[in-house]
């Protein structure tokens, strides 16, 4: 949601008001800026701009502003509570369905996501306007490896995981797929990328380092601009989501030409569509199977990279900002 942000507002320029806090703010704190402070700011800094309208863009925003349009990524704390801690779950299900009958517009990354609004939230379906989120060119795009591989000290051929460390991500099932397979590539690493945020159950039990199989290497967060090098160096990225939005990593890996293994559930598929291997996350002999065989091919290897980059192709951030201010503008000539 943070590159998400970033990467329409810098398309944007210098044509929007940013309201933020003056320093970052975590759980409770953040929400009462949110609830409390912003819509002062807002009322301060908007109210001469009689057409002005505020765009929320990461699923939460304030009850007391109705001239608003709020991007939902996803309902996973609604649909799987389990997966976060408690009070996070809690206010998001007693919050977000009454913000989203409130605010003007609900923006939301793919179709799966759409659906489930519709359903869960029981909102109309010509009030959400799906916009999937884009991919930077001049960053994610085939990159030569060897200086960041080594600065991690990563083996010359491995397997990628590139998300947050939560639930959701699966890792259980891919480390147990590794576990059947990885025996038979001794000089492949898994190597997983990610950081976890409290807000999060945790993804793995607490003594899942001492129990990991062999040759897996945990990176934590890493700067953006490693990501292209790591995509571009990996034989291939995994990700066995139990559930997304969207799955910004597939098109990333995609237009780093990297071929991708992706679970079929939640938006996916439809992310994903005929340019990677789609499997069923919760059959980890299913994963193992896809692993071994995208190791092996090389001419499936080479497919899917030419795949993959036709369907990165059709994802850019010019198009999420233009598509998103469009209806912005609409939304703020309207005095409905």
């Amino acid at each position: 949601m943070v590159r998400y942000a970033r990467e329409v507002l810098r398309e944007w320029d210098s044509q929007v008001t940013i309201l933020a806090p003056r320093r970052h703010l975590r759980g409770i704190a953040g929400h009462v800026w949110e609830q409390l402070a912003l819509p002062a700011l807002a009322r301060s800094r908007l109210q001469p701009r009689q057409q002005g309208v505020l765009w929320s863009p990461a699923n939460m925003g304030p009850l007391a502003i109705s001239r608003q349009v709020l991007t939902i990524h996803d309902l996973s704390p609604l649909d799987h509570p389990e997966w976060f801690a408690p009070a996070f779950a809690l206010w998001y299900r007693q919050v977000l369905p009454i913000l989203a009958r409130r605010v003007r517009r609900v923006l939301t990354p793919s179709g799966f996501s759409r659906g489930r609004i519709i359903q869960r939230l029981n909102l109309p379906a010509e009030k959400i306007s799906v916009v999937p989120p884009g991919v930077d060119p001049a960053l994610f795009h085939p990159a030569d490896s060897a200086v960041v591989r080594a600065r991690y000290g990563l083996a010359e051929t491995y397997l990628l995981f590139v998300g947050s460390l939560e639930p959701r991500k699966n890792l259980p099932a891919l480390l147990s797929a590794w576990e059947r397979v990885g025996p038979r590539f001794s000089a492949v690493e898994l190597v997983i990328v990610g950081g976890r945020s409290p807000v999060f159950r945790r993804a793995l039990p607490r003594q899942g380092k001492t129990l990991l199989p062999a040759h897996v290497r945990f990176l934590g967060a890493v700067p953006d601009s490693d990501l292209p090098a790591l995509y571009s160096g990996a034989a291939a990225v995994v990700l066995p989501s139990l559930y997304e939005g969207f799955g910004l990593p597939v098109i990333e890996a995609m237009a780093c030409g990297t071929p991708v293994i992706s679970s079929r559930m939640g938006a996916l598929a439809e992310t994903a569509a005929e340019a990677a291997i789609l499997v069923d996350p919760v059959d980890s002999e299913a994963l193992a199977r896809a692993i071994e065989q995208i190791l092996r091919d090389d001419g499936l290897r080479a497919e899917l990279r030419e795949r993959g980059i036709e369907r990165a192709a059709y994802f850019a951030w010019r198009e999420t900002a233009g598509r998103i201010w469009t209806l912005l503008q609409a939304e703020a000539e309207n005095d409905g």
